[in-house]
């Protein structure tokens, strides 16, 4: 079984953050979420993974690499433009040739991975499998009707859903979805969408079965879901200090120092994880906060925020919360008279003043 990985897209609910960067790689507990859902492939005994990309693969490649580091032999799929992810499984064909696979959307997140999944779909009698899940917005997904546990029904985005069950970013399948892809056309999006290629495979006798997901899971493509999702993921982490904490700083509960970095005259509050070659002086860092590599943190407070490498935040002992800060951001106190807020902002920004 191989792997089909998207990591194309604009990523525009994240923007300021995605014009310079890709969503994939925004880091959940200092690991980019690309990372997880390779983790969760190879975990499943899936290691011949092919990685759709698009404008942002430059970035891909450099933190993929091969897909060696993984356990994994990658290959990279060029979309030229994100026309919907049946687009993907069309010029992914060459690669996946018929051999059954997975697909997974490289900016989703789950707790207990996919082996589940994987096991039922190899025992075979299934042409497709989709993984179902509770949402609170069910209109914004496609929703499967289930009888028996077989798909016979798939709508879009419904004004009127009749369950909270929505199909999330994992699906399964054999060989025939390539004739669905080839037999659908393009929606009023102008994209070739994978829930009309299931339903064509419902429509045409094959079989389209549906399991349902316990655990958690996220669509990491809004700044409160990436929070939220950073959240969990540090709570399950296992305490380690490999940087160095002076005698005048302390350290509570679960709280990982990585490798290079220095804690100086601070409180550390877990879970929360300190990336490598980081600083932290004279600051409070709390709960459900993650640093990234090579950050200053000096002269201030931080709590629910995800900061990303590189990032100097000085705010002269106020605080940060429920924030998602770009790499090489700089906040810092202005010392101008009369006191005013200086700002540069890109387009849709969002900014909170009191």
């Amino acid at each position: 079984m191989k792997g089909l990985v998207l990591s194309g897209g604009k990523g525009t609910r994240l923007r300021p953050l995605t014009y310079t960067g890709a969503k994939q790689l925004v880091p959940i507990a200092n690991k980019p979420v690309l990372f997880y859902v390779l983790e969760d492939l190879v975990e499943a005994g899936v290691t011949d993974i092919g990685v759709v990309v698009g404008d942002t693969q430059d970035q891909i490649r450099a933190a993929v690499g091969d897909g060696s580091a993984f356990g994994a032999r990658v290959t990279y799929i060029p979309q030229l433009e994100p026309l919907g992810l049946a687009h993907a499984v069309h010029i992914a064909e060459e690669f996946l040739q018929s051999d059954p696979f997975v697909m997974f959307l490289g900016d989703n997140l789950i707790r207990d991975g996919i082996v589940p999944f994987v096991r039922s779909f190899q025992q075979g009698g299934m042409n497709c499998l989709i993984v179902l899940k509770e949402v609170q917005n069910p209109q914004d997904f496609g929703i499967a009707q289930v009888q028996d546990g077989r798909v016979i029904r798939l709508v879009e985005k419904p004004k009127d859903p009749w369950t909270n069950l929505a199909v999330i970013g994992i699906y399964l399948f054999d060989h025939h979805v390539f004739e669905a892809v080839r037999n659908i056309k393009p929606s009023f999006r102008g994209e070739l969408e994978i829930t009309d290629a299931i339903q064509y495979l419902i429509d045409n006798g094959y079989n389209v079965e549906a399991r349902h997901l316990n655990g958690y899971w996220t669509d990491t493509g809004k700044m409160d879901d990436m929070l939220e999702a950073n959240r969990w993921v540090l709570e399950q982490i296992e305490p380690r200090c490999d940087g160095a904490v002076d005698s005048a700083s302390s350290v509570y509960g679960k709280v990982v120092i990585e490798e290079g970095a220095e804690i100086v005259h601070s409180v550390i509050r877990g879970p929360a994880i300190i990336g490598k070659h980081a600083r932290v002086e004279n600051s409070f860092v709390g709960p459900f906060t993650s640093i990234y590599h090579h950050c200053t943190i000096l002269n201030s407070e931080v709590e629910h925020s995800i900061i990303l490498e590189h990032c100097h935040i000085e705010t002269q002992g106020a605080r940060i919360e429920d924030s998602l800060i770009g790499r090489h951001a700089q906040v810092h106190p202005a010392h101008t008279k009369p006191r005013a807020y200086r700002l540069v902002l890109g387009d849709h920004s969002r900014v909170g003043i009191l």
